[in-house]
């Protein structure tokens, strides 16, 4: 099969495809399934900004009743000086405390809430994913894909939780301020508000210029994913070929790419905190100068003076966590659009397609009784009919034409060609891991496409040339997460003469096997894959090579079960070794895509075509 890879440059210019509004409400939704915590912690927002903006009053309250101003409140000074401070100092730690304490809980409610929208966003990417047809895979990188289930979707939930309702929070905090310093002295409020305008318009500026170059960060980061995963599935060849040099090069270009992508967003996140805390120093120095002149026309006190002043420097904090979360929602948007393009990227195939008036048929009464285990297949089923299809991977590029034909039910049929002749690609369009480009293709007259694909899959097996294990024990590798009892998994086993090798292996059906089978050899893998045809005890059987990795001892034990497991079974068999289907009922010669040949192994060497062409070259070659 041809695998075309669309290769993106990293020099691609930016582009906004969704404005931040909209981004932001693909996150609703998950917010919502948590309504109750959000709605806990918004409400405690409230009560911290107002704890937090009366602070600088009380501090001022307490400058004016020690020299005895008059904006000292009425309620303080009738009073001894001593108990006017006391009610100031109790009042000044009790909105200290409250501060804290619903900070504390807020910022933990905060956290719990992003960690949930993570997971719920992780898990229906993943399940997204894996609902995508193989032509996705084809044309995408597998680290690109694990960069956007990971660390893209951990900068998603930030977006949401810490960032949003952090800006909230700033947000309210600096409406509280606001509205306190303009109820006691509005000239100076003013002055504050107005330099507030340039800083809003330079915290912008730089944070789209951030978001994109956060865009491009994560572009290398996915690059430099993807070229670590195939290096580390690669290893036997990487280290065979002793190319361990020259790959590293690759990657440390990838690498340096990388870290000057993050260089340019660690810059503009600073050049924002900088400037920042040069217009703090301005707005304080321009509070003293306005304050100092209020001050000598005796419009002015020093108690309201002295909170001003701790006013300026409240209300450029919320400044300074809004700048910092503003860069964490604006990396979120970025991983927004990332894990966007995986969400919009349409399921090509689907059960019951609009274009189609699904009728329940026999198939899924048949299935349901291969389910029971005591069926036995009947050789009255597994029909499969091709008419006129032509397939393609990429464009007008056909890799099948018009293929039509006809394997009866029970019939065993080989596909025999050279490589690249479409007799993989036959396979995958008939378990429906592609659609027919043009044509159709149907089960005992009715098209694949009205069978939901489970049942499809549950109809008929594959046993490919190299079967892929999972890291688990080897009863979950048998049964792979069909509720299957113990008994029929060993029943399974012994029936394709594999229950001998399990039980020799450290703890038998319990042993734990690391990813992809690495601690079991390439035969005993394949072995596991026949027991896993044999349990699900399928109409039709389709074997791609299935025992190419079997030594000559191992091969004659699993063909002798083979021979039982096809009894009254539609077989399809793959084989580049023509000595291995001379007695298969009909040969289909395939190349280039196109059925030229079939018939028996005979009829097909006295017709002296390509077929006879084949096997005289590898009786010559043996």
């Amino acid at each position: 099969m041809v695998v075309y890879q669309t290769q993106e440059k990293p020099d691609q210019k930016y582009r906004r495809r969704e404005n931040d509004w909209r981004l932001f409400l693909r996150l609703v939704p998950y917010g919502k399934r948590n309504g109750k915590l959000l709605a806990l912690s918004m409400s405690l927002l409230i009560p911290i900004a107002i704890a937090n903006a009366i602070q600088p009053m009380l501090v001022g309250q307490a400058i004016s009743l020690i020299r005895q101003e008059p904006s000292t409140y009425e309620f303080l000074k009738n009073r001894p000086l001593w108990e006017g401070l006391n009610i100031l100092q109790v009042m000044l730690l009790g909105a200290i405390a409250i501060r804290l304490t619903l900070t504390g809980i807020q910022g933990y409610l905060v956290q719990r809430l992003g960690q949930q929208i993570t997971a719920a966003i992780r898990e229906d990417l993943f399940h997204h994913v894996t609902s995508l047809a193989v032509r996705f895979f084809d044309r995408t990188a597998v680290g690109k894909l694990i960069t956007r289930l990971t660390s893209d979707v951990e900068s998603l939930g930030d977006v949401f939780s810490t960032g949003a309702i952090g800006i909230i929070s700033d947000l309210l905090s600096m409406l509280v301020i606001v509205g306190l310093m303009f109820s006691i002295q509005w000239q100076i409020a003013s002055l504050l508000l107005l330099m507030l305008i340039p800083i809003t318009w330079l915290i912008i500026y730089f944070q789209q210029q951030y978001r994109q170059a956060n865009y491009k960060t994560r572009e290398e980061l996915s690059s430099l994913n993807s070229q670590l995963q195939e290096n580390i599935v690669g290893i036997n060849v990487v280290q065979l070929f002793r190319r361990e040099k020259f790959n590293s090069e690759l990657f440390r270009a990838s690498n340096n790419r990388y870290v000057k992508e993050l260089d340019t967003t660690i810059w503009y996140d600073s050049a924002v905190s900088a400037t920042l805390e040069w217009v703090s120093l301005i707005a304080i120095a321009g509070v003293l100068w306005v304050g100092s002149l209020l001050l000598l026309k005796q419009n002015l006190t020093f108690g309201i003076l002295s909170a001003f002043i701790l006013y300026a420097q409240q209300l450029f904090d919320p400044l300074r966590n809004f700048a910092e979360k503003f860069t964490v929602i604006q990396a979120g948007f970025t991983a927004v659009e990332r894990v966007s393009d995986i969400l919009d990227e349409p399921i090509e195939i689907r059960d019951y397609p609009s274009n189609f008036d699904f009728q329940p048929s026999y198939i899924h009464q048949t299935v349901a009784k291969l389910e029971s285990q005591n069926f036995t297949p009947t050789a009255e089923l597994g029909e499969i009919r091709f008419e006129h299809v032509w397939f393609a991977y990429k464009d007008d590029d056909y890799v099948i034409k018009d293929l039509d034909f006809i394997i009866n039910p029970g019939e065993k049929i080989a596909l025999v060609g050279p490589t690249g002749a479409g007799k993989s690609s036959i396979i995958r369009l008939l378990c429906r891991l592609y659609e027919p480009t043009q044509g159709r293709i149907l089960i005992d007259g009715i098209d694949i496409r009205q069978i939901p694909q489970a049942e499809l899959r549950r109809y008929m097996t594959v046993i490919l040339q190299e079967a892929f294990l999972f890291a688990g024990d080897v009863k979950s590798n048998i049964s792979l997460g069909d509720e299957y009892t113990f008994e029929q998994i060993q029943q399974a086993a012994k029936k394709t003469n594999i229950d001998e090798f399990v039980n020799q292996l450290p703890q038998g059906y319990d042993t734990q096997l690391r990813e992809r089978g690495t601690n079991i050899s390439s035969g005993q893998k394949q072995l596991l894959a026949f027991a896993r045809a044999a349990i699900r005890n399928p109409q039709v059987l389709v074997l791609d090579e299935a025992t190419a990795s079997l030594d000559v001892g191992t091969e004659a034990l699993v063909q002798e079960a083979l021979n039982q497991l096809l009894v009254k079974r539609t077989a399809i068999i793959i084989a580049h070794r023509l000595s291995t289907i001379r007695n298969v009922d009909r040969i289909f010669v395939l190349k280039r895509g196109e059925l030229i040949e079939q018939g028996s192994h005979q009829q097909l060497l006295q017709q002296g075509g390509f077929y006879a062409t084949l096997h005289n070259l590898q009786m010559l070659g043996t």
